[in-house]
């Protein structure tokens, strides 16, 4: 049962709109708390996009055995980023002391004046606004919680992957 619900297309139209929905999530969330994304939340929802449409081209391109591995790759580079974005941003929550006090420059801003290395610099060192915990479910921050659902969309990568076509 398992093996038809999740394998082949559906497997990856699933990962689809599991990436997707938590990017309408984030955006739900947004909008209904009045929360302000700081730059390393934008780089996450660009990492469950990114995710999202490696989903949708393995669903439509329907992939055999080593196109499955190619695109399990690939998501799963994807994934291990977007991990590493919000273990970066977990950490600045649980160290606010060692990143700066004051709110930095928006993402739209450095992205605009700055060049690429330099805005993608001050993008991932963080501001102060990254430190701000303004919403938690169950104990876990946004970032903690998009950690958790990278690894598991990666984890879920691999499953697909290794998947044996019926």
């Amino acid at each position: 049962m398992c093996n038809k619900l999740f394998g082949g297309r559906r497997g990856y139209f699933l990962g689809f709109i599991a990436s997707f929905g938590l990017v309408g999530l984030a955006l739900f969330l947004q909008q209904k708390y009045n929360l302000e994304p700081c730059p390393l939340c934008i780089s996450q929802r660009i990492a469950f996009m990114a995710l999202g449409v490696l989903f949708l081209l393995a669903a439509l391109h329907n992939p055999c055995n080593l196109g499955r591995k190619v695109y399990g790759l690939l998501q799963l580079l994807v994934a291990a980023t977007g991990v590493g974005i919000a273990a970066r941003h977990v950490w600045i929550q649980a160290n606010p002391d060692k990143v700066m006090a004051e709110c930095g420059a928006g993402f739209d801003y450095i992205m605009e004046s700055f060049p690429l290395k330099k805005a993608l610099d001050l993008i991932f060192k963080g501001t102060g606004e990254c430190s701000a915990i303004d919403w938690t479910l169950f104990g876990l921050t946004i970032p903690q919680l998009s950690l958790i659902a990278f690894a598991g969309l990666g984890v879920f990568a691999i499953l697909l992957a290794f998947h044996k076509k019926a």
